[in-house]
């Protein structure tokens, strides 16, 4: 994962379960063989990894996160504990992988020449992430619960980019694109909005300042808010996800 300030795996496994069961479509995308070696870049706690090795690419995983690392090698998977504005591996990998993780990760110049400098000739990059408009509706919900508070979120928490955006630093870093896509992604939360917000904005709402005493009440106010635009008359919770698709080669 990226740059929220920690992740609990327990917590991730309990409230984001759609990440992985999302991620079907960009692993289509990606087209793992036997015997490619694969690096998926913020790999999490391994789920979609082990999709990928069980295609029989030899795969390996990167994450920030060392509880989210250690928790993708408990399946038996090869993962380091690794920023991917680190990661210094040259020509290794035919194809490097990435989903729900390059929107957390700033600089995006930094992480893409990372990937290019980490491909063989011909390799491949392909993902998926948020893009243009993802979960407006949330953000600007948590934005006027903080003011109430006299807090606001940092202005580059996150990295939205448009798909023409992303596509133009792709091929600045010598990549060229196949296709880069915005696609809108409404996507049910089976555990409920405040789940939702404890754990994909927890660490935001530490950065922010948000004292221990102020934090449900923070996550409530903003449930409250969002209830006419994302909440269904039945009570089921929608998020406003906006991804961006691509798939970008390194030319032989």
């Amino acid at each position: 994962m990226g740059d929220q300030a920690a992740w609990n795996p327990a917590l991730y496994a309990a409230n984001a379960g759609f990440v992985p069961a999302l991620g079907n479509v960009v692993l289509a995308m990606l087209d793992p063989r036997p015997g490619e070696r694969v690096l998926d870049l913020g790999c999490g706690d391994g789920v979609l990894t082990l999709r990928i090795a069980a295609t029989g690419a030899i795969t390996e995983g990167i994450d920030g996160d060392a509880a989210m690392a250690a928790a993708a090698r408990a399946r038996g998977l090869k993962v380091r504990h690794l920023d991917a504005r680190a990661l210094a591996d040259e020509g290794l990998f035919d194809a490097v992988f990435s989903n729900a993780t390059l929107h957390w990760i700033r600089p995006p110049e930094t992480v893409i020449d990372n990937v290019v400098r980490a491909l063989k000739p011909g390799g491949r990059f392909v993902g998926e992430f948020g893009g243009q408009g993802n979960i407006a509706a949330i953000r600007t919900a948590l934005a006027a619960t903080l003011a109430t508070y006299g807090l606001a979120e940092s202005s580059d928490a996150n990295f939205y980019p448009q798909a023409d955006e992303y596509a133009a630093m792709l091929t600045a870093a010598g990549l060229v694109v196949e296709t880069a896509e915005i696609v809108p992604r409404p996507t049910p939360l089976a555990t409920g909005m405040a789940a939702w917000l404890e754990t994909f904005r927890g660490g935001f709402l530490d950065a922010a300042g948000v004292s221990d005493e102020d934090r449900p009440a923070v996550i409530a106010e903003t449930v409250e808010r969002l209830i006419p635009v994302l909440r269904d008359q039945s009570g089921r919770w929608t998020a406003d996800y906006v991804r961006l698709r691509f798939i970008a080669r390194l030319p032989e």
